[in-house]
């Protein structure tokens, strides 16, 4: 490495020493595809000399074979790492480069600029401080140049360098650099940035990158380097409240218990009053223990562990505040959430929030509206779709520790990911608590579910039919519904075409609408069940996600799916009420086993074969596992 500092030879502890005591700044290169990014960053690190020499070989060889500047050596190489990007000459994944100057620790992340890598720069995104936005002098803002931005305030970046790339192609034309400057700051005016710097360069040549270039002697701002080295982004971390997201409970023996994370933000000292959200507990700070040893005073972004002077029940999921400023806690919010997956997000279905130190099952009750990015204005959507930014409401299962994204990056910000997949499907940014929510708490009952049920001389639970349209589940619902009437057992129907004459009647058939027709229906069977009836609820209910979401608000064995496994074939040609029908004519859109899937279950309790067995024996065979599960008491 061409770079070297002259402490390393003379003094390595000094050397050490200094390296420690530098300011630390992560920032993005971000904007639409072919700007210059991957060229900038590699120009960057070329320029400022901290290109290992078989490093530099190595591009040498690659810019022969995969390279886009002819003869010359292919500085966007150094990041562009995966074959696919050197064939393609695009950034496809996230790529961190470490450096360092006399004056301050970087890393920076090259993010892609195609639309369908955005979710990869939203997570390049989420961490940085400073992004720096290419714009090709040529074209000008481009949509992606307008998404990047808004995702980049979105995710609290606050101070952003436009940087004007490619202005050797217009001859450092001043008007052409004024124009883009003008144009980029009407859009973002209302962003909320900090601070907006535009620069005109060449990353190809190196004009603006570390030394000012002759050719723009009419600009009298800071090189990029120069920027980088000097803007502020640590004063308002330091300033905000004291969090600690709780980690890790230390506990190696019996003398010591200590409880461990990362500083989100804020200072602490030994002898600070804390409290601790969720349980409200307070104590004060006995000892700051770090790697290093002990100390008396702890900043963000250090990991410590806390010992306090009283003993209090912390856990992970925690967060230890001051008393004078403490977190927030709810179970109902405002979110903003950028949607990353090819799966659609749907209002209804259930996903797992992630925050910086807990997890709780969500869902989104409502699409407040899709953001389109041209202009910010609000676009109704029932869905989200890859790349889409909305707003919504939130619930989850129960309450967290927060503050709003705006006031803290590290505690307002979320994941979500699938229950089935455990991929992650959306990033997110709390924007409030939902207020209402906070005065809606649980009412106690004199009267429970098990005197309920005793009264009734039965155990209360729900029968789930779902199958395919056709295939007989109201038929055998009904006749099981009938046989245990008249055993004297206490019980109600919920049938499909029923409950959209009057509690569904304005939701459609769409998939967010079955969504949300599922979770009503949970909520109904669910409040059915408490009152200590046998309920069957007989929905084709096609999607295992949300057939598993009604299962779980209820208690273990309460819930009995009964799979009626009628084959397509079958269901359609018996077709009562000609539906099949219609939808092959076209006239019905979305129907499931035509043009919308169904998904069998895959461990039903019951599974009943109405090729085999008639409506009859079916009903038969449910009761009997009534009694046998003892759900029929004599």
């Amino acid at each position: 490495m061409a770079h070297l500092d002259s402490l390393i030879s003379t003094d390595i502890e000094a050397y050490l020493q200094a390296q420690e005591n530098k300011s630390f700044l992560r920032f993005i290169t971000c904007g639409s595809v072919d700007d210059g990014k991957s060229t900038l960053i590699g120009r960057l690190l070329y320029d400022s000399k901290l290109i290992y020499e078989d490093q530099l070989a190595s591009i040498e060889k690659d810019s022969k074979k995969s390279g886009t500047q002819g003869d010359k050596m292919d500085l966007a190489l150094l990041v562009d790492g995966l074959a696919a990007e050197r064939e393609q000459g695009i950034t496809i994944d996230v790529a961190y480069r470490f450096f360092s100057t006399d004056k301050r620790k970087f890393i920076v992340a090259d993010t892609p600029g195609h639309v369908q890598y955005t979710r990869n720069m939203a997570t390049g995104a989420s961490t940085a401080d400073v992004a720096i936005l290419l714009i090709d002098a040529r074209y000008g803002v481009q949509e992606q140049t307008r998404r990047h931005a808004y995702i980049a305030s979105s995710l609290g970046i606050r101070h952003v360098v436009v940087a004007i790339n490619k202005m050797d192609l217009n001859a450092f034309d001043q008007t052409v650099f004024n124009d883009i400057d003008v144009e980029f700051r009407r859009f973002a005016a209302n962003l909320g940035f900090d601070e907006i710097t535009c620069i005109p360069m060449s990353a190809l040549n190196g004009d603006n990158v570390i030394t000012k270039s002759k050719q723009s002697c009419w600009y009298h701002g800071p090189t990029l380097l120069e920027y980088l080295e000097n803007v502020d982004v640590e004063s308002d971390t330091l300033e905000a409240p004291f969090r600690l997201p709780v980690q890790w409970v230390n506990r190696p023996n019996l003398d010591f218990r200590g409880f461990s994370g990362t500083i989100a933000s804020g200072v602490i000292n030994v002898g600070d009053e804390i409290i601790v959200i969720p349980s409200g507990k307070r104590s004060r700070i006995k000892d700051i223990v770090t790697y290093d040893g002990n100390k008396k005073t702890a900043r963000e972004a250090m990991a410590i562990t806390l010992t306090l002077e009283d003993e209090i029940d912390i856990s992970r999921g925690d967060i230890i505040c001051k008393t004078d400023a403490p977190t927030e806690q709810a179970d109902q919010f405002q979110a903003q959430i950028i949607w990353m997956d090819e799966s659609k997000l749907f209002p209804g279905r259930q996903y797992i929030l992630k925050t910086i130190n807990t997890t709780a099952n969500a869902s989104v009750t409502t699409l407040k509206h899709r953001v389109d990015i041209n202009d910010f204005s609000e676009v109704a959507a029932k869905t989200l779709e890859l790349n889409e930014i909305g707003v919504a409401n939130i619930s989850l299962s129960k309450p967290i520790a927060f503050d709003a994204y705006k006031d803290n990056r590290q505690t307002g910000a979320f994941i979500l990911i699938d229950r089935q997949t455990n991929a992650t499907v959306g990033v997110g940014t709390l924007q409030f608590a939902l207020r209402r929510s906070q005065n809606v708490v649980w009412q106690d009952m004199a009267t429970d579910k098990a005197a309920r049920a005793s009264q009734k001389m039965q155990k209360p639970a729900l029968l789930w039919f779902t199958g395919l349209s056709g295939s007989g589940k109201s038929t055998i619902a009904n006749l099981v519904d009938k046989r245990l009437q008249s055993r004297g057992n206490h019980t109600y129907t919920l049938d499909g075409d029923n409950v959209r004459h009057g509690l569904n009647r304005d939701l459609g058939f769409t998939k967010a609408d079955r969504i949300e027709n599922i979770r009503r229906i949970g909520e109904v069977s669910k409040l059915m069940v408490d009152a200590g009836l046998i309920t069957m609820a007989s929905f084709i209910s096609p999607y295992r996600a949300e057939r598993r979401t009604v299962r779980e608000m209820f208690e273990e064995k309460e819930f009995i799916e009964i799979f009626v496994n009628t084959p397509l074939s079958v269901a359609e040609a018996r077709d009562v009420k000609g539906l099949y029908k219609r939808a092959r004519a076209g006239e019905i859109k979305n129907f499931t086993g035509i043009d919308s899937e169904y998904q069998a279950p895959r461990n039903a309790e019951i599974t009943v074969n109405t090729v085999e067995m008639s409506a009859e024996e079916a009903a038969e065979m449910i009761v009997s596992y009534l009694e046998e599960q003892g759900f029929l008491e004599e």
